[in-house]
């Protein structure tokens, strides 16, 4: 059997939060969902109760979440956070300066979008702007296209993250 590509890579800061997440979810959430929908049925007619096709809606959704928290925690990967480097890579916190003029931003750049930082935007290895930081150091000029048009920056710091 081959491997699979897209295995979920994630630092152990993220997997224990997801795995946090998904204890909640199948146990105080689905109690929360029942009791929801057995206010919602006592409502009457079920075949024009806007309540309970919504609160029906709503457990579909928190479901699905709870089968992709349990496929991405089964298949995950454990990555070690760099320790010190001076390239963007996965696990660094990365800060730009727009080439506009405009203030420097910091971003995390994960290999993951489950992986979170408080108060900073999660950019993944994959997505257009971490495609042209991946792998670039301090002072070095990167450009991405996106909707919105291209965007130009310069990379004015980066350091490890402690996930």
């Amino acid at each position: 059997m081959t491997e699979h590509i897209d295995k979920p890579r994630l630092s152990q800061g993220a997997y224990d939060r997801l795995a946090s997440e998904l204890e909640e979810l199948k146990t105080a959430g689905r109690k929360d969902m029942a009791e929801r929908l057995q206010r919602a049925r006592e409502l009457g007619d079920l075949s024009e109760n806007a309540e309970y096709h919504e609160t029906k809606n709503q457990q579909g959704m928190m479901e699905a979440r709870i089968r992709k928290l349990e496929h991405i925690l089964r298949e995950a990967e454990i990555v070690e956070a760099p320790v010190a480097t001076d390239a963007a890579i996965a696990g660094t916190l990365v800060t730009l300066r727009p080439l506009d003029g405009g203030e420097p931003e910091r971003y995390l750049l994960a290999s993951s979008k489950e992986e979170r930082a408080e108060g900073l935007m999660t950019v993944t290895i994959g997505s257009p702007l971490g495609q042209a930081v991946d792998g670039k150091r301090i002072g070095e000029k990167v450009e991405y296209a996106a909707p919105g048009g291209t965007f130009s920056y310069e990379i004015v710091e980066v350091a490890a993250w402690e996930g």
